[in-house]
């Protein structure tokens, strides 16, 4: 099969596609054949090695210190069950399903085998391929901010969403409307028109007036790009408010899959897909969300 392997930590052009040994399931596992899967900001900076400090040997400690123990890089998959192991009860060949692999990765190949107990589950059945994969990252990352925000739990909460036009801040949106609350979303001018098309009327443009100089509070902040810290957003937050920052880490959950399969089928969550490439475009793919130009997500075709 073919796969993407990260030869060295450095610029784009340290992915190779190559031709390597297609994974071969266990009794508990399902071979996926992707369809498609994304480049995020994570797969960037796992390439790069892009953090600070003593940050950077923790993490050559922890994902290998001249390149990634895991070379083919990739965390979200959309695509069809091809063979089952034969204590697989939970899936069946021609299954259409998505999932995540966290730090396993992976997804940036024409297979993977994973285990069915793992983070997968059949796809939304009114998403295509692209669609599915695309709603993962963001979706999943989005989830567990505003989950460990409780906002479920506040009435007439009021949220600042900083960051409102990549994967997260997208998805951000989505689930802040889902749970009825009063947004107002950082963007720049030319973020402004994706923003309202998500159904925010409340904007505030970085590229002409600073958010942190106004008056307004809020219940929660959240950071969906990490260019911010709680000092500097403490004012805007009313008494027993939360900020939440998306550098931090997000554990990933199959319930988080779930969500998104239920609200993506009832209409209340949907694909923002800024760009597709195709797989042998992986380079061009990299090159572009490193760039910082991209709204929602980037999806990285793998199959027809």
């Amino acid at each position: 099969m073919k796969a993407v392997i990260c030869t060295r930590y450095g610029n784009p052009e340290v992915l190779k596609l190559q031709e390597i040994s297609k994974p071969i399931p266990n009794s508990n596992q399902i071979l996926v054949r992707i369809v498609a899967t994304t480049v995020n900001s994570g797969d960037v900076r796992v390439r790069n090695l892009d953090v600070k400090g003593i940050m950077k040997w923790i993490m050559r400690l922890v994902l290998g210190f001249s390149k990634p123990r895991k070379p083919i890089l990739g965390n979200v998959f959309a695509g069809v069950v091809e063979t089952v192991g034969n204590k697989v009860s939970k899936f069946k060949s021609g299954d259409k399903v998505f999932g995540m692999t966290g730090f396993n990765f992976g997804t940036h190949a024409e297979y993977i085998a994973v285990d069915q107990n793992s983070k997968v589950i059949e796809m939304p059945e009114n998403a295509t391929f692209e669609e599915a994969a695309a709603i993962i990252f963001g979706g999943q990352t989005a989830i567990y901010f505003l989950e460990s925000a409780k906002i479920s739990e506040r009435p007439n909460k009021k949220i600042l969403i900083i960051g409102a036009t990549g994967s997260v801040g997208t998805a951000a949106i989505q689930l802040a409307n889902y749970f009825h609350a009063d947004i107002t979303a950082v963007c720049s001018s030319r973020g402004s028109q994706l923003v309202g098309d998500l159904g925010v009327t409340k904007i505030i443009l970085y590229d002409k007036e600073d958010f942190t100089e106004g008056s307004e509070k809020y219940d929660i902040i959240f950071d969906a790009i990490g260019n911010t810290n709680r000092r500097t957003c403490e004012k805007h937050l009313i008494k027993g408010g939360i900020y939440k920052n998306v550098n931090s880490y997000a554990p990933e959950e199959k319930q988080q899959l779930l969500l998104l399969k239920e609200l993506y089928e009832k209409g209340a969550f949907k694909a923002v897909i800024d760009r597709t490439f195709q797989f042998e475009e992986i380079i061009e793919a990299h090159r572009y969300v490193e760039s910082g130009r991209k709204k929602g997500n980037v999806v990285l075709k793998i199959s027809g």
